[in-house]
């Protein structure tokens, strides 16, 4: 099928993916990226496998393999998985591809749902990987297929970095005929190439090293760098990116033309970066985040003598931290250039808009178990968390660190080796725990943590798009599966103190917390409750609340449990409940006066 269509960036990345002929997709979800296979993952019609797996690492494993047998292979992820994955990403190098790999990394500058703002283009230069970068959702469409054929001609992997406002952008989207299948699956015993032990490695490593000109050669040419030199100009712009469209609009604003060089693979074009030196006294590089390609330019020019002025980040003239639009763009190139900006920058708005924080969502049972966490506890406690929608229990006083996925069970048994005295309470969700959070309760257990672990099992991995995990029984087809128990898990692994509690049953859920609280050693608790959003879309409704006003005290305790379905009439001073009500009814056993009640049918 070819034509055009209107499409968000990761659902023509996806796109790109069928067109390359892929055979085999793995990933773990995370936000820019988890609409890509949730993208495959639907598609009622298709001749590939594909799969959710636990983590980054076990997916980039899969891929591996799937490329070792000859076949066509993607994984995916988001930029803090790449150090998941990092182990198999450093040897695999080394080790190299038999049929087309690609790594589907997507970055986040400006934190809009992550830890970091780490720079995936690192990892291709620490790795010696190649590196594609498309500007638009075409570019990264159409790069997929290329990426496939460059990883099975030099026979290594192939990055492709993707970032927020590539993933979440939309754009009409040229089609392109699907591939036809060739390659034969098979796998062929060859112990010098896939097993890498050291004599091995000593060999492949060398291999590696020599394939490098020829991939910067083979980018040079390929169509993803554009070099524009502008006659009796002695300005340039390097850029990449989404932000180089953010440079080309400066330019336009601030009327003035430069040459451009528009990178979009990696190693950078050597050659023509030369030539836009040679041209031009002054250039500026124009990057998000991490001056990879800043760096890479000074080096070159230092090598052959130029004299051109290079700016950027290094003396900050553009920051090294968030997101670019058109304003940094114009901002820096006036700076660069010695240009006065001020009439091209857009009005700055004097209206203030409300302050919206995040919430976790009305009738979530996070809610419920993080009120009774901080009763039976007490404020005084420690509460390491994890990755997850339930990081938003920093509201409520029940989230004191947040390092990385599965680390809460981890931080939580190194500030109970410490000496802490206070007791420790940590949680972490139901997708995250089988992430990375078995090897590190396994830990706790082993060397004799006295800590409370509650694992929240909201039945599916709901920060990212409520995507299946292993709890859940189904595959990312739906297609049913085991389900992994978590109870019997936990005391396979040693726990002798495992309940499973609805934490709609706030007095139940008390009852376990305290006995977990005075057990000594690891105790285990399972918060199981379906996600709401979840619930809802499976067609499972709960009679919504009201607030009986003449009962109601105005004392605002319901106010302080954080849902968003609950408000405060100032005229009346009475509590009311609003339309996004999901009739938990956890607001109506924390009221001290009964006020709360169904609404009658």
């Amino acid at each position: 099928m070819s034509g055009r269509e209107y499409m968000l960036g990761n659902v023509a990345i996806a796109r790109g993916i069928v067109e390359g002929a892929v055979d085999v997709v793995s990933g773990y979800p995370g936000t820019p990226s988890s609409e890509i296979v949730d993208t495959l993952a639907s598609m009622k019609e298709r001749d590939f496998y594909i799969e959710w797996s636990v983590n980054e690492k076990v997916a980039m494993e899969v891929a591996a393999g799937a490329s070792m047998a000859g076949a066509r292979s993607v994984v995916t992820m988001k930029h803090v998985g790449l150090n998941v994955a990092a182990d198999p990403l450093m040897t695999l190098a080394y080790m190299g591809v038999k049929g087309g790999m690609v790594i589907i990394v997507a970055d986040d500058p400006s934190c809009h749902s992550s830890q970091n703002e780490q720079d995936t283009r690192r990892y291709s230069v620490f790795s010696q990987i190649p590196c594609l970068e498309p500007s638009t959702p075409q570019q990264a469409k159409d790069m997929i297929p290329y990426a496939f054929e460059l990883s099975e001609k030099y026979e290594i992997p192939v990055i492709f970095r993707s970032t927020t406002r590539i993933s979440h952008g939309k754009s009409d989207i040229e089609l392109a005929p699907v591939s036809q299948k060739t390659g034969e699956i098979k796998f062929e015993k060859n112990p010098d190439r896939w097993v890498m032990v050291p004599k091995n490695a000593r060999v492949r490593h060398p291999h590696l090293l020599s394939i490098q000109q020829d991939i910067r050669g083979e980018l040079e040419v390929s169509g993803w760098n554009e070099l524009t030199i502008v006659a009796e100009c002695n300005v340039g712009i390097i850029a990449c990116g989404t932000a180089a469209f953010y440079a080309k609009e400066a330019l336009d604003r601030l009327g003035i033309t430069a040459s451009f060089l528009k990178i979009g693979a990696y190693p950078i074009p050597e050659d023509s970066v030369r030539q836009l030196l040679a041209k031009t006294e002054q250039v500026i590089v124009i990057e998000e985040l991490e001056p990879v390609i800043e760096d890479q330019c000074k080096v070159i020019a230092r090598d052959v003598n130029f004299e051109t002025e290079i700016f950027g980040k290094a003396d900050g003239i553009l920051p090294r931290t968030g997101e670019f639009n058109v304003d940094i763009c114009i901002e820096g190139i006036a700076k660069a250039f010695g240009i006065d900006s001020c009439e091209c920058k857009h009005a700055k708005q004097d209206m203030e808009l409300p302050v919206r924080p995040p919430a976790m969502c009305p009738g979530c049972s996070h809610r419920g178990t993080f009120h009774i966490m901080k009763k039976v506890f007490g404020e005084d406690a420690v509460f390491p968390s994890d990755i997850g929608c339930y990081t938003l229990g920093i509201q409520h006083g029940t989230v004191d660190t947040t390092l990385c996925m599965g680390a809460s069970i981890s931080v939580a048994s190194g500030i109970y080796d410490a000496g802490e005295k206070k007791p420790i309470c940590c949680t972490i969700g139901d997708s995250t725990f089988f992430h990375t959070g078995i090897n590190s309760l396994m830990n706790a257990i082993y060397n004799k943590s006295d800590i409370t672990v509650v694992i929240l099992d909201n039945r599916t991995t709901a920060m990212t798009g409520h995507q299946p995990n292993p709890g859940m029984g189904k595959t990312a087809t739906r297609e049913p599966t085991v389900e992994v128990a978590f109870d019997r898990l936990c005391s396979a692994m040693g726990a002798e103190f495992v309940e499973v509690v609805d934490p709609y049953d706030m007095a139940a859920t008390e009852d376990v917390l305290e006995r977990a609280k005075a057990y000594e050693g690891v105790s285990v608790v399972i918060a199981k409750r379906a996600c709401v959003i979840s619930a809802a879309r499976e067609g499972i409704r709960y009679t919504p609340f009201t607030v009986d006003t003449a009962l109601c005290k105005g004392c605002r305790k319901c106010l302080k449990f954080g849902c968003p379905a609950i408000e405060f009439d100032e005229n009346s001073k009475k509590a009311i409940i609003n339309s996004m009500c999901s009739g938990c009814g956890l607001c109506a056993e924390i009221c001290t006066f009964n006020a709360i009640v169904e609404v009658k049918k």
